[in-house]
């Protein structure tokens, strides 16, 4: 049989509302991952300002650690400088008098030699009785060994005098450690100063070689320059164990002027190497430093808008360079 068509059936889905929700979840995942994104980048904002300002803060707490210990140091050293200073001034009244009554002394045994002499001129004319007790006397004090050393120890003496006044000297310049005018100054004038004042800790030690330039007068503070020099001075005779050689250069150029301390020591190591300026750190015993000596010493300079250089080698011995800018302008010439 033929088969016949006699009509059609169509069916529909109407997919609208399903058509809209998919657009809908597109674009909502489009704004969330746009809102995430958003989000991500102010918390990575937020992050690095937050990493920024520990980093501020950190940096502000090490300032005011430093800032408190040269302060600290400072006013240590200020102390020091006050009983300095009390000190000359009680050593100064006996020197002087002691010095003016060796100098008085000295002139009267020169005078009493003198009339010892005229004395001896007529001894030939006495009897032979006298005579021969003043020939014995003479035997048993030894005049002409006496007329000589009595002259020596007068000179040794108010020459020994005259280096206690230096020291007391030495000592009121140093104890000026909290001044805070800039002066000229010459600085192997410090260093002299300086190694008086701290002889006491090189002189079993080392020998001091000097190796003068004679470096311009420079402005700057020099009871403070010579507080850094004390400590580069006593650290150098620290780090000889036994005996050795300390040495004491200057120099200049057109820009800079410096000061360097050379030791034989034992050297520092190199994982200490750049941890020598931190505040505190040592590597003396207990009692025998307080790690604050380079870390107020690398302030200083650094306020004088210098810079300290170190070289170091392990059993032979350390190099600490002090540079400071050289401000002497052509009129300024070295003393």
């Amino acid at each position: 049989l033929g088969e016949k068509i006699v009509g059609r059936v169509f069916g529909f889905d109407d997919i609208t509302q399903r058509t809209l929700a998919a657009a809908a979840l597109l674009e909502s995942r489009d704004n969330l991952e746009e809102r995430v994104n958003e989000r991500t980048l102010d918390l990575q904002t937020a992050n690095s300002n937050l990493q920024s300002e520990k980093r501020r803060q950190e940096e502000l707490i090490r300032k005011l650690e430093e800032a408190q210990n040269q302060l600290l140091q400072s006013e240590k050293m200020a102390s020091m400088g006050q009983l300095a200073a009390g000190v000359a001034h009680e050593i100064n009244n006996p020197v002087g008098f002691v010095n003016s009554n060796l100098g008085t002394l000295q002139r009267y045994v020169n005078n009493l030699l003198r009339l010892l002499g005229a004395y001896e001129q007529l001894e030939e004319s006495l009897g032979e009785d006298v005579l021969q007790n003043i020939r014995q006397l003479k035997k048993e004090i030894d005049t002409t060994y006496l007329r000589e050393d009595i002259g020596d120890l007068l000179t040794e003496s108010l020459d020994g005098l005259q280096r206690v006044k230096r020291i007391v000297q030495d000592l009121k310049d140093f104890s000026h450690v909290d001044k805070a005018e800039l002066e000229w100054a010459n600085l192997e004038n410090g260093l002299d100063s300086t190694l008086n004042v701290v002889w006491n800790e090189l002189k079993y030690k080392a020998k001091v070689i000097k190796e003068y330039g004679n470096p311009p007068l420079i402005e700057c503070l020099p009871y403070q320059l010579n507080q850094v020099f004390m400590n580069l001075l006593i650290n150098a005779a620290h780090a000889i164990e036994q005996t050795g050689e300390i040495t004491i250069r200057t120099g200049y150029d057109a820009k800079n002027v410096w000061v360097e301390v050379e030791d034989t020591g034992k050297g520092i190591p190199p994982e200490h190497i750049d941890r020598i300026f931190e505040p505190f750190f040592t590597t003396k015993p207990i009692g025998k430093g307080t790690g604050l000596g380079l870390s107020l010493s690398y302030g200083i300079v650094n306020k004088h808008g210098g810079h300290i250089e170190v070289k170091s080698t392990v059993g032979k011995g350390s190099l600490f360079r002090v540079v400071l800018p050289n401000n002497s302008g052509a009129s300024n010439k070295a003393s």
